[in-house]
């Protein structure tokens, strides 16, 4: 009795430990991103007078990532690339950890349309195994550090412990795993290791300055029956913003296998630094871009905010499929809004503003329940840009995004 006690306090302090230290290192991570974002897209074209200098940076910052490429493997890996190992292999490699953190970091400061979850969850769950193949009593707990570190790593940069949990304990049922330890005993390690990840990042914050203001949201919604009638049109623009992702995503990464590796993310570099050029509204992930929109999306057409959706999508997923890798929930969830306010402005000419966050609202939840298949946490998830009275509406759409993805995809399959 007092020897399982003992191993269950030893469990809770390295869990602890654990979810400490992973907090630790998001918020070194991203503080460290926001500092060089600073200085090479505001300071060093505004010292030396050259708006070009950030075109050069991103081609060279693509040129370094592709020789990591070619020498070292394909880093960051995709988050559901990183849990399907961990799945399938019941491990993950963390011998390249180095060319993880540089690949991981180069595309972030360079403006590629991606988000920083997919390289700090494989980072995060190096460091588990890491932890589990040197520390003797960790070893055969090595599988749920895993998934704790994914939890706490999503839990932290979308600012919501309960999206981590939940984006990595709601399955489905083809993909429910079995687990030697109860769901209660999870969630307590979970939330011990959440807690321990914040009040770090906490302390860091209070010290040393904000890393990641998170993405902004809407204060109002109006919901009249209008709103809830347009839902006929919400969802299904969801849906066709659903499959022209997945169309993208098939395009693009059907492209760049064919492209040398070095050549591929140089030329991935190279096209980031155009769009700075001409279109910066399309770069890095669009938190600071749905900001700016949110104030002031009624000054742009609908047919500019539906084409900046398409694009910041072919976009996003270009960059993923041509070298500089990251995450796509940041920049999905701006191309979404982008849609709803667009069409918000088309169906309510005369007063879109009132309109526009249920619209963005729908098409969000539509196209986030498509495509992570997880209703509930795409609910928490999106609590963080629109109110709580609209999470009825959120979870909604969600679940209808979700069955309807399934059924197209199991409708294309067997057509196939």
């Amino acid at each position: 009795m007092k020897e399982r006690l003992g191993n269950k306090l030893k469990l809770v302090c390295l869990t602890a430990l654990l979810g400490g230290f992973s907090g630790v290192i998001i918020w070194v991570f991203l503080k460290a991103s926001a500092l060089c974002i600073y200085y090479i897209w505001n300071r060093l074209p505004a010292g030396t007078g050259n708006t070009f200098l950030p075109f050069i940076i991103c081609v060279l910052g693509g040129l370094v990532v592709g020789v990591i490429h070619r020498f070292c493997g394909n880093y960051p890996e995709e988050l559901s690339v990183v849990m399907g190992k961990i799945q399938k292999e019941k491990h993950y490699d963390y011998r390249p950890i180095t060319a993880m953190l540089i690949c991981a970091f180069i595309p972030l400061i360079c403006g590629a349309s991606v988000g920083p979850e997919a390289g700090l969850t494989g980072i995060i769950a190096a460091l588990c195994y890491w932890v589990g193949d040197n520390v003797t009593f960790a070893k055969k707990n090595s599988d749920m550090f895993s998934e704790i570190g994914e939890a706490v790593t999503l839990g932290q940069l979308f600012h919501s412990p309960l999206f981590g949990i939940l984006a990595v304990e709601e399955r489905d049922d083809e993909e429910e795993a079995v687990s030697p330890m109860s769901k209660g005993n999870k969630l307590l390690f979970y939330g011990i290791s959440s807690a321990s990840g914040f009040l770090m990042a906490e302390i860091l914050t209070y010290f040393f300055g904000t890393a990641m203001d998170g993405f902004p949201g809407f204060s109002t919604i109006t919901m009249g029956k209008e709103d809830f009638l347009m839902l006929l049109i919400y969802i299904p623009a969801g849906l066709l913003v659903f499959l022209f992702f997945e169309l993208s995503e098939k395009v693009t990464k059907g492209i760049g296998k064919r492209i040398p590796v070095i050549l591929r993310e140089t030329l991935c570099g190279a096209a980031v630094g155009c769009m700075a050029l001409m279109l910066p509204v399309i770069m890095f992930s669009g938190e600071e871009q749905m900001a700016e929109l949110i104030g002031t999306f009624f000054t742009y057409s609908p047919l500019v905010l539906i084409g900046i959706c398409l694009l910041k999508i072919i976009m996003t997923t270009f960059c993923i499929n041509f070298g500089l890798i990251g995450g796509h929930f940041f920049p999905l969830i701006f191309a979404c809004t982008c849609m709803g306010m667009g069409i918000a402005s088309i169906a309510f000419a005369a007063e879109p503003g009132l309109h526009a966050a249920f619209a963005a609202a729908a098409v969000c939840a539509t196209v986030l329940g498509a495509q992570l298949k997880k209703p509930v946490a795409v609910s928490l998830l999106l609590l963080l840009c629109f109110p709580v009275r609209a999470l009825f509406c959120i979870f909604l759409c969600a679940v209808i995004g979700k069955s309807a993805a399934s059924a197209l995809i199991k409708t294309g399959t067997n057509a196939s």
